[in-house]
């Protein structure tokens, strides 16, 4: 008699896909009852959705090479030395502000490049490679900046281009829909198109990758090439919300980004990291963090809420993988046959 296979618990499936969300909904309602005069206010909401755009974008940078087996410390380095070119450009070179951005982004893109090359064809560990790639990148922005701060002149920096973070749509911050905007577009090249399957494919086993035919070492070049362009966009963002060239400002984003992607790897699509999953993770930083810190809270708490949620966030994701190979291999394992007789149909043993 074959054994029955053990089923899967929809509910468990959605606790682990939808926890995380939950979560959130549960700390605003927590915080709101114990700031029923500050916390449940549409300043609050407007402050969350502002603020966390740039944490959020540079998240989903930092999420588009974790899906390939590989981590890329540069992008705080590089939000910094992306945010102080566009207005060294601005400001101080005297171009039109839509072409400093375009010249950032394209940036952007050369590094992250210059990031997958290193780490694929160098065969250096995307730890140690991207760690120095970002130290040269901050050596270069105190170069440009030669320790000090670009500040524009008493005519100030043109709207158009400080409305690309000030401005508001529909009643909301305008940084919001870039979020929102971009996780749509990250959700639909790895979950709907053939390229992200290959980048999962490649992230999860190089070698069947390789095997098949995946290009493994194009495609990692692919997704650091992808988190350079979005940490241009996040530097030009930078840029607009800060409208002063501040060299050490872009490693104060690098932790916030690693813990958004990291734990957005529990939600949504648990044990892979996923577009939707980070955005919902940075939501529950962002709730938690304005929850302290409207509840006075000492400055030392925000890098030690990062630093323990980071360190929840990798236990989490690696039990999330670790359970989602479990569940594939007893999906994929073969019924067991069926026991033999030890004596044939008329009692006597069998030949």
């Amino acid at each position: 008699m074959t054994p029955p296979r053990p089923r899967h618990r929809p509910g468990g499936h959605h606790i682990g896909a939808y926890g995380l969300l939950a979560l959130t909904a549960l700390l605003y309602l927590v915080f709101s009852l114990a700031l029923p005069d500050t916390f449940p206010t549409l300043d609050t909401v407007d402050s969350i959705l502002s603020t966390q755009s740039i944490p959020a974008v540079l998240a989903l940078a930092a999420m588009v090479p974790i899906v390939t087996g590989a981590f890329d410390l540069s992008i705080g380095y590089g939000l910094g030395l992306a945010h102080v070119m566009v207005l060294q450009l601005v400001v101080n070179a005297g171009w039109p502000w839509p072409l400093a951005c375009l010249a950032v982004l394209a940036g952007g893109l050369v590094v992250g490049v210059l990031n997958g090359v290193i780490v694929e064809f160098g065969r250096i560990d995307s730890f140690i490679a991207t760690l120095g790639t970002g130290s040269m990148m901050y050596a270069v922005t105190g170069w440009i900046t030669d320790g000090g701060r670009i500040v524009p002149g008493p005519q100030g920096l043109p709207p158009a281009f400080t409305d690309l973070y000030d401005s508001s749509f529909l009643g909301l911050p305008v940084p919001a829909f870039y979020v929102l905007a971009l996780a749509a577009v990250l959700w639909l090249v790895l979950e709907r198109l053939p390229l992200g399957r290959y980048l999962y494919v490649v992230g999860s086993n190089p070698r069947a990758a390789d095997l098949v035919g995946i290009p493994t070492r194009r495609y990692t070049v692919y997704a650091f090439a992808a988190s350079g362009l979005i940490v241009g966009f996040a530097g030009v963002l930078l840029a607009a919300q800060q409208q002063i060239g501040n060299p050490s400002v872009g490693l104060d984003y690098l932790l916030p980004a690693f813990v958004g992607a990291l734990l957005g790897s529990t939600a949504i699509k648990p044990g892979r990291p996923n577009a939707l999953g980070t955005v919902v993770a940075v939501a529950v930083l962002a709730v938690g963090l304005t929850g302290i810190a409207q509840l006075g809270a000492e400055f030392w708490t925000v890098p030690l809420f990062n630093g323990g949620t980071l360190l929840i966030a990798v236990g989490l994701a690696g039990y999330a993988a670790r359970r989602r190979l479990r569940g594939g291999a007893a999906r994929d394992a073969p019924a067991a046959p069926p026991p033999s007789s030890p004596a044939g149909a008329d009692g006597t043993a069998p030949p």
